[in-house]
């Protein structure tokens, strides 16, 4: 029992399946097999005896054929029989008479059982009846016992073929593919598509693909192995196409600037598909503009982008880079690549297309195949990429066809994702650009010049900023400051902190104060944003308030790198300014570091971006900028402050830089003492006279008789006023440069107010006469009291 009932290697089942029994002429059980006892639940003693009729649960049905033996019990026929549990099993049966006895054998095999086994046999049959796949079965040596292939059959097209492998293989691939079969037989780990490269004499180098499994018999032992065989002649393509696949969406897209993208596509395929490709995009693409959506024939708004030989050069008859495509016909490809298609055609239907003016442009003199594929996205034709095959002899196929859609619709998003980036750059820079002050300034205090760069060679716009602000009395503001982040949120606060520093300045406030107050405006953008991006919003910030009268020049410092000092003679400082913590901090205060500047002295402001170069320790990195400064400006007289700052700049980005760069170079100047009159008087009403006596004398020995009347006024005006509110001593000062400057100055810190007097009122004009006298007028405080300062421009109303 347990033994297989097929030969060796046909279909096989156990013998444990059929139910067997001997009856009598009269249908009653003689003998009962165990396999019967299995499938019903009675035992031999039980039933023999019985007559099998007791066995049914119902009639016989289905189909029987041959004579009823006389047992009434047909020849073969399926039955229901009653299992002892009551359960019902159906059953297909044959019975046999035994020669020389009036006894007949029955067998009858489950149903179930019966319709694997036609199954598995239809299977098998078709498995070997195939052409396309090469299928055999191994003994325990190897040997191959039987295969679908025939003696006849030629052996290219059947490698595996043979007694041995060794008989049909070189050694190398015998070896190897009976080690992989040794090592299912010895396992019975099933073998899935194993690459194969068969080397047979009557075989060149064919690819196959290798399945195999153990074959056992019913206990479990090993019988052989069993082999499945294709070539990969269709899998070498797909995996060929997915490998170009693979490697277009590796090299194509990775930068974010359309002309450096459609080079990419087009390097790529050649010689990845065709010998001369080419790539046209839309106008508007350049620009990061969506492009006009095409209909009907005339000009398609296209222009070369990217071209790719295999020869590495371009005939010079064809259309070259950055030439626009000319007005083209309404011809049968346009429409379709209009539609999204890609189209494969011949060098003979592209000429007559386009026609004898416009073929010389678009066919090479070696072309004998095109494919043309638009570069689709959004529903919007961005631009057409054409694959051209020159010296390669075969033309292209649907599949190259295919291929090439599938390739130029990844593009496509990797030409609009750089489309949009460049829109998006392109404002951010306009608004970077409208937010940074001019590049270059000269006004009494300083000469200036200013550089930015941002992060990534351009790719981010960040939040650094640099600023010159002139203040009342020809004094300056030199600013510079860096923001946390990139992008416009980062670009948008630094517009904020520069508008608030200036108002702040103009305001004529110390440096620490004026710290103070962007502090609490830092800390109050905080509290706008989200919570989760409350930690990312802050800045450093450098203020510096130079006076050209007195020299003196105020830094305060907000977190921030220390200024670079490089005085006239060439030698480097770096200024030790105390740090304050960053802006948005809060709760500590900001310290005032005061110098004086010789005229000529020249003052490096700058961010971390330009000194915090691959993790060098900043101070070794300020030190090397303090000498870089000072060597580039000893070039004797006065070097172009503009030209050193680019000097700078590139040297710190010649890799692009991680961080913005802002640097701010301020060359210092100092008013002559002739330019400036200064007088204390008393708080007595009779030194008003004396005042406007002195300032009429000063007047006329700089030339200007032309101020006089508006000057003594002006002053008379200021000086009654602070004797009246504030009391004295009273200081007057007149400053001469490209204005002239006013100044008077009391112990008091009350403010004043303009106002418009009511004509019953005897006093409140002496502001408002100030205000049309002069061009300008304020008041600013300081540690012993005001100063109100007026400006007059120095063209006499004659000229």
């Amino acid at each position: 029992m347990g033994a297989s009932t097929d030969d060796a290697w046909g279909l096989s089942f156990s013998f444990d399946d059929i139910v067997t029994a001997v009856l009598d002429d009269q249908g009653v059980v003689l003998c009962w097999s165990q396999a019967a006892a299995g499938l019903l639940g009675h035992t031999a003693e039980e039933i023999r005896g019985s007559p099998v009729w007791s066995l049914l649960a119902a009639p016989s049905h289905g189909r029987c054929q041959g004579r009823p033996h006389r047992t009434g019990i047909p020849s073969t026929g399926r039955a229901v029989l009653r299992h002892r549990s009551g359960q019902r099993v159906e059953v297909a049966f044959r019975v046999v008479r035994l020669e020389g006895s009036s006894q007949s054998l029955v067998l009858a095999v489950p149903v179930q059982h019966l319709v694997m086994w036609s199954e598995d046999n239809a299977f098998v049959r078709a498995l070997f009846a195939q052409d396309q796949i090469q299928v055999g079965i191994h003994d325990l040596d190897l040997r191959t016992v039987r295969t679908n292939v025939t003696s006849e059959a030629p052996r290219g097209s059947a490698p595996l073929h043979g007694d041995r492998l060794r008989e049909v293989l070189s050694p190398q691939d015998a070896e190897d593919a009976e080690s992989a079969l040794r090592r299912v037989l010895d396992t019975g780990v099933p073998l899935i598509g194993w690459e194969q490269r068969v080397r047979a004499p009557q075989v060149s180098g064919r690819q196959w693909s290798l399945s195999a499994f153990r074959l056992e018999d019913p206990p479990g032992r090993p019988r052989g192995v069993a082999t499945i065989l294709t070539p990969t002649a269709a899998k070498e393509r797909e995996r060929h196409r997915l490998d170009l696949l693979h490697e277009a969406s590796a090299r194509i897209g990775g930068s974010l600037d359309v002309l450096r993208t459609s080079q990419d596509l087009a390097e790529f395929l050649v010689p990845a598909l065709g010998d001369l490709v080419w790539v046209e995009l839309a106008d508007a693409v350049f620009k990061g503009d969506e492009p006009p959506k095409l209909a009907g024939a005339g000009l398609w708004y296209l222009r070369r982008a990217a071209m790719a030989s295999a020869t590495g050069s371009v005939p010079s008859v064809l259309l070259q880079l950055g030439m626009t495509v000319p007005r083209m016909p309404d011809v049968p490809f346009l429409r379709s690549l209009r539609r999204g298609e890609t189209v494969l055609t011949g060098v003979r239907e592209a000429s007559e297309q386009l026609g004898p003016e416009l073929a010389p442009l678009f066919v090479p003199e070696r072309g004998h195949s095109v494919l043309y594929s638009p570069l689709f996205a959004r529903g919007l034709v961005l631009g057409v990429v054409v694959v051209w095959r020159t010296d390669r002899p075969d033309p292209f196929v649907e599949e190259d066809r295919e291929l090439l859609a599938e390739i130029a619709s990844r593009a496509a998003l990797s030409v609009d994702n750089a489309r949009r980036y460049t829109r998006e750059h392109r404002a951010a820079v306009a608004l970077q650009h409208r937010l940074l002050p001019r590049t270059t300034s000269d006004i009494p205090a300083v000469e200036a010049a200013g550089s930015y760069v941002p992060a990534g060679g351009g790719a981010d716009i960040g939040g650094d900023w640099f600023d010159v602000i002139p203040l009342p009395s020809l004094r300056v503001a030199l600013v510079v400051g860096d923001v946390v982040g990139h992008g416009l949120h980062a670009t948008a606060t630094m517009g904020r902190l520069r508008t608030a520093v200036q108002t702040l300045a103009d305001l004529e406030l110390e440096p620490d104060e004026l710290l103070t107050h962007l502090d609490d405006l830092v800390q109050r953008l905080a509290e706008e944003v989200d919570p989760a991006q409350r930690d990312v919003v802050g800045a450093t910030c450098l203020y510096a308030l130079y006076d050209p009268v007195t020299r003196q020049c105020a830094v305060a410092s907000a977190g921030h790198p220390p200024p670079v000092l490089v005085r006239p003679d060439a030698t480097p400082q770096v200024i030790e300014v105390a740090p304050g913590p960053p802006l948005g901090v809060g709760g500590m205060p900001f310290e005032v570091t005061s110098l004086r500047l010789e005229p000529g002295s020249v003052l490096a402001l700058y961010t971390d971006g330009l000194v915090a170069l691959g993790g060098l320790d900043i101070e070794a990195e300020v030190s090397r900028l303090a000498n870089s400064v000072a060597a580039l400006c000893d070039g004797g007289g006065s070097p172009c402050l503009a030209g050193i700052g680019r000097a700078l700049v590139s040297r710190a980005t010649e890799v692009p830089p991680r961080d913005d760069v802002a640097l701010l170079l301020a060359r210092t100047r100092a008013l002559p003492g002739d330019s400036t009159a200064a007088w204390r008087f008393p708080a007595d009403p009779a030194i008003v006279t004396e005042a406007r006596e002195a300032v009429t004398r000063q007047l006329a020995s700089w030339g200007l008789d032309h101020l006089t009347f508006a000057t003594e006024l002006i002053v008379s005006e200021l000086v009654t006023n602070a004797i009246r509110y504030a009391g004295g001593p009273i200081a007057l000062r007149l400053i001469r440069d490209n204005v002239l400057v006013c100044e008077v100055s009391d112990p008091s810190n009350t403010q004043p107010r303009l106002r418009r007097a009511r004509w019953t009122d005897e006093g409140g004009r002496g502001l408002y006469l100030v205000a049309q006298l002069t061009t300008r007028w304020g008041s600013r405080c300081s540690q012993n009291g005001k100063t109100i300062w007026a400006e007059q421009s120095l063209v006499s109303p004659a000229e």
